[in-house]
């Protein structure tokens, strides 16, 4: 895609899933991909799959010290950070009236928090190099989703704080966007609704995709590509929606 070659992008998340094809996507339009995740082994196993130069460190999503020093040592590796991918997330899956307040405050501090503290720390390289921020929300995030309701709260705040950052930095020559997932064909949604008792199924199903049964990591990483890419320099606090129509009514 133009405007991607031998820019720096720092993907989250990489070990697995929609990370790793994020990861792998960019590199195969030319950008050089730092790969973070807190399961070291699989962000290598990303990194050494990748047909450009990469890197990889370890971090916690959940914890702002891990996500400031990530920052520091990304932009130390090449001079200079072009693109933020935050992929990194987890899921979540129960009643309401079950949550307990760990949990709840996983969601939050991962999905959510780690959104904010890589955004904070990054603001300032990507303001030099008028670079650009894609995070990964939900099809959660637009609109309610039964039992899952603390996965929703955390992806409808990305959402909010991508438009609200967007407008922040639109100035400033930085773009802010969205990808909203529906189902994904990833470890993330394994077992999913199927491992709640009690579960009412037409809540459920009428989230299901349109036009296909799920999506691939690919799929996704097709999306972030693009709105992190040269293509999408006029869009900004868009919140795209890659889920077969999931959303659509």
């Amino acid at each position: 895609m133009k405007g991607l070659n031998g820019k720096v992008a720092l993907v989250t998340g990489a070990a697995s899933g929609i990370g790793r094809a994020t990861a792998v996507r960019l590199a195969t339009e030319g950008a050089l991909v730092i790969c973070a995740d807190r399961n070291l082994d699989g962000a290598m196993r990303t990194a050494g799959s990748l047909a450009t130069d990469s890197a990889v460190f370890a971090f916690d999503a959940g914890d702002a010290a891990s996500c400031e020093a990530l920052i520091a040592t990304a932009r130390k590796w090449r001079g200079r950070l072009d693109i933020l991918c935050n992929v990194a997330g987890i899921g979540g899956f129960g009643h309401t009236a079950q949550i307990d307040e760990a949990t709840w405050r996983q969601l939050i501090d991962i999905n959510l928090s780690g959104v904010f503290h890589l955004s904070k720390h990054a603001l300032p390289f990507l303001e030099a190099v008028k670079g650009n921020i894609v995070n990964v929300a939900s099809a959660a995030g637009l609109v309610g989703t039964a039992y899952a309701s603390a996965y929703a709260a955390s992806k409808h705040g990305v959402v909010g704080f991508t438009k609200a950052v967007a407008i922040e930095y639109a100035s400033r020559g930085v773009r802010v966007n969205a990808v909203c997932p529906g189902a994904v064909d990833t470890p993330l949604i394994a077992g999913g609704f199927n491992a709640i008792e009690g579960v009412e199924w037409p809540l459920v199903e009428r989230m299901s995709p349109k036009i296909a049964p799920m999506a691939e990591p690919g799929d996704i990483a097709a999306a972030i590509a693009f709105l992190a890419s040269e293509e999408a320099r006029f869009i900004t606090g868009a919140m795209l929606a890659v889920d077969g129509g999931q959303t659509a009514g």
